[in-house]
């Protein structure tokens, strides 16, 4: 499937920055494809792990105080989710998702649902290539577009690219390609499936239309590491409410609150309109 990409020399600044911290950190993803929202029990000190949550004292408020380790979520300057309205066009490249078939491997890290991706498939920005390492879900998105969260929003998560696609899922029809993740979903924190013969295809959660939303942010989970880049595609796919509600059932509510822009460039992909604010 072909997604455009923006094309700009800023596209990739900060990109360095982040370089060490997403290779070693299970938050977006190391070489056994953990979940960017980490392992239950987080980093680990000499004194044990630096557990956090989505709630109370170990909130998003307090993530930045939880482990100096953790500090870029609290003075970070490029930070995320945001909020999707004032954006900008600019001139665009190309780039490929080539997405294919895995055998189902599920994980329950007790931050979310994810699902490990076998080596193969990957995504083409330019003359790079990039193995796509591993998908999970938010409930309620954690990127907003106008102030307004999706019910959820899946991010694809992709080796060494410092790159994050991400997906808005909205209330409708029930999704089949969803529905067979869900099927074996691990109801236990810290537990995976790996069903014998289910083969899924993450390019079947992928929407059709190609427009998306483009910006330099951060992981969203401790520690917060910056020079990530963005793509929100525009167009939601749908899941039906008990979808959703089978997800917040098992997880629970797993979105960062929005973080400032700042003075940060958001980008609109599509050539007039679009659904943010120009």
């Amino acid at each position: 499937m072909k997604l455009p990409i923006l094309g700009l020399a800023a596209g990739m600044i900060c990109a360095s920055v982040a370089g060490a911290a997403w290779a070693s950190d299970s938050s977006h993803g190391d070489s056994q494809a953990s979940s960017h929202s980490g392992t239950q029990s987080g980093t680990q000190t000499a004194s044990g792990p630096v557990h956090w949550s989505y709630s109370g004292a170990d909130g998003p408020e307090n993530w930045g105080n939880l482990s100096t380790d953790y500090e870029m979520c609290r003075s970070g300057t490029q930070q995320s989710p945001v909020d999707i309205s004032h954006t900008q066009q600019a001139g665009l490249a190309a780039i490929d998702t080539d997405y294919r078939a895995t055998a189902l491997n599920v994980v329950n890290n007790g931050h979310t649902i994810q699902v490990n991706y076998a080596p193969g498939s990957r995504m083409i920005l330019g003359h790079s290539e990039y193995e796509l390492l591993q998908f999970h879900f938010h409930a309620p998105s954690e990127n907003t577009l106008n102030g307004k969260h999706f019910d959820m929003e899946i991010h694809f998560v992709h080796k060494d690219s410092h790159g994050v696609l991400g997906v808005f899922v909205e209330s409708g029809d029930e999704n089949i390609a969803l529905q067979e993740i869900w099927d074996h979903m691990p109801k236990r924190a810290n537990s995976d499936a790996k069903p014998s013969g289910v083969v899924i295809n993450g390019h079947d959660l992928l929407p059709r239309e190609q427009d998306y939303y483009r910006f330099v942010g951060s992981l969203t989970t401790p520690p917060c590491s910056e020079g990530v880049q963005w793509h929100v595609l525009q167009q939601p796919i749908q899941a039906s409410s008990s979808q959703t509600r089978d997800f917040v059932d098992v997880v629970g509510h797993n979105n960062r609150p929005v973080q400032s822009l700042g003075h940060r460039l958001m980008v609109d992909s599509a050539v007039s309109g679009g659904g943010g604010s120009h």
